[in-house]
């Protein structure tokens, strides 16, 4: 049985039981297991009508939703390949994915953006809204309609990867790669949740149309789970206390967030409470380093009994783990959530890879690396400590991009791009991407990661740090926030006499605003376009070398 005759069957299980449901505000939608199977009939009735074909491409462009999750699976379930594309993006962004995956359909959230695409894209093939696709109302027999059959090899979707360094590339997924990866997902969720009878309770905000997204999708159609999903990214905090969940995937900047909160907060408040967290901190992270202190150990103590588990109780009542992936997520945010009592289990993957590498196993966490490789999958250093991967999780290729794959996929691994090490033990912690690299004048090279990470940490205020120098004779970073220039000098005169001389970041820039998706500097899930940030920064570089140089 594959993955989608598995979410089917589970869903008949759970025909009167809650499996998602929408915040949105005070008010909840949710469709039961019944329910979705209903939506899911009424959308392979349309597309059906509306000329999906077995191995057809239609793209899904639209917000999280119930609906979405029921689009998502009926273009599966006729044998479509579904690709899901993020609306928030830029429209020439857009344009040029959904040209190169060429659909015979285009599924949009709303009538705005189908009129936006149409008028920019004439040619376009039919668009269609939720209103049209659902038009049909579920039949009788419609929980018993079964998926067409699949075999490992068929492709199911084409994600187009950030785009961080280049034009976004579509990734093949086939059946295949989802059973393995979902196999493996499942099997390391039983562990957190230790079988309880209850139904897990999941929220989510990040979009759909990233793998590791429609990863925790599937794996919680596949569970006894009810998944939350958010509506409103700017109301989160209230979102997360009505769902009150078991867990939930983050990208590292959210759980730097949550921290960075929480600590000023702490700081705000002053007296015996703000001393309290400043001793039970420094003890935690000396015990980290595998020593302790008599005072230290029991103003820990004191801590564990006070004020750690009201943190708790406001971030939610159920915690069992926070996960993490897309971007390594510094040790001391990992140590923080772990020293209130909620762990933070992180993934490593690319799309490429289905999502996942390696995944952090409950009670066995090593704060800075992302566990060990997932069953079946096969990891080792190649040249400049690059990661390559083998194994069932592993794509078929790049679509319509035959030098692309030939490149990713040689002598039976695929080339990740990152760089990483690895223990003894098989654990993994990811260094930088071998794309990002600075080759500085004298020759050396420097991977940047590592060092935005201390500065980030070292400069109060700072939100997001980019180290530059690529061809230069020494290193620079801009830094956005509300850094001041005092305390950014402070920060690396204490910073850069532990680092070799070619590491060290002789200037900066300071700048508000952040860098996002919306003024194009982000990816969507919130990766460094650099090449953009380097354009888009031009003058103040050439002024920040110039007056280094004077």
């Amino acid at each position: 049985m594959n993955f989608l005759e598995s979410i089917f069957r589970h869903l008949r299980e759970s025909a009167d039981r809650p499996v998602l449901q929408e915040i949105h505000g005070d008010a909840i939608t949710a469709a039961s297991g019944g329910e979705l199977l209903g939506l899911i009939h009424s959308a392979r009735t349309f597309l059906r009508q509306a000329g999906l074909k077995r191995g057809g491409r239609c793209a899904l462009l639209a917000p999280n939703s119930i609906r979405w999750a029921a689009i998502d699976l009926a273009i599966i379930a006729e044998g479509g390949i579904v690709v899901p594309l993020y609306s928030r993006q830029s429209l020439d962004e857009l344009l040029a994915m959904l040209k190169d995956s060429s659909p015979s359909l285009i599924c949009c959230g709303d009538v705005s953006l189908r009129t936006n695409l149409i008028r920019a894209w004439p040619d376009a093939p039919p668009c269609h809204i939720p209103k049209e696709i659902f038009s049909t109302p579920p039949a009788p027999e419609a929980s018993e309609e079964s998926p067409l059959p699949l075999t490992d090899s068929d492709s199911v979707a084409i994600i187009y990867t950030s785009g961080t360094s280049g034009e976004p590339k579509g990734v093949v997924l086939n059946v295949g790669n989802l059973n393995h990866v979902l196999r493996c997902t499942t099997a390391r969720l039983d562990q957190l949740m230790e079988s309880r009878g209850n139904a897990e309770r999941v929220f989510h905000y990040a979009p759909f149309c990233f793998g590791a997204s429609w990863l925790l999708l599937l794996s919680c159609l596949l569970r006894h789970s009810l998944l939350s999903l958010s509506t409103d990214l700017g109301n989160i905090a209230d979102e997360l206390r009505r769902a009150a969940p078991d867990y939930f995937l983050n990208v590292p900047v959210m759980l730097e967030r949550m921290r960075a909160k929480i600590e000023e907060q702490l700081r705000k408040r002053g007296g015996p409470v703000s001393f309290l967290f400043r001793k039970a901190r420094s003890e935690w992270l000396l015990q980290a380093r595998g020593d302790r202190t008599r005072t230290g150990a029991f103003w820990l103590a004191l801590a564990r009994m006070t004020i750690f588990p009201a943190i708790r109780k406001r971030l939610g009542p159920n915690w069992k783990a926070l996960i993490c992936g897309s971007a390594p997520l510094v040790p001391e945010t990992q140590h923080f959530f772990l020293m209130l009592g909620i762990p933070v289990l992180q993934v490593y993957g690319l799309t490429e890879t289905t999502g996942i590498c390696t995944m952090d196993t409950p009670g066995r966490i090593r704060p800075g690396w992302v566990g060990t490789a997932i069953e079946g999958t096969e990891m080792k250093l190649g040249e400049m400590d690059e990661i390559l991967v083998r194994g069932l999780n592993v794509f078929p290729g790049y679509w319509n991009r035959p030098d692309a794959t030939r490149q990713a996929l040689r002598d039976g691994w695929f080339h990740s791009g990152d760089q990483g090490e690895v223990t003894a033990d098989g654990y993994w912690r990811i260094t930088g991407r071998i794309k990002n690299l600075i080759v500085l004048s004298s020759g050396h090279n420097v991977a940047p990661e590592p060092l935005e990470d201390k500065l980030l940490q070292a400069v109060a205020g700072a939100q997001q740090v980019v180290v530059i120098g690529n061809g230069r004779s020494h290193l620079s970073a801009i830094i956005t926030g509300e850094a001041n220039e005092e305390e950014t000098r402070r920060a690396l005169e204490e910073l850069n006499p532990q680092l070799p001389h070619y590491k060290r970041i002789h200037a900066f820039h300071l700048i508000r605003e952040p860098f996002s998706a919306d003024n194009g500097l982000l990816t969507a899930n919130g990766k460094f376009k650099r090449g953009a940030i380097a354009e888009r920064f031009h003058n103040e570089i050439e002024g920040i070398y110039r007056k280094k140089s004077a």
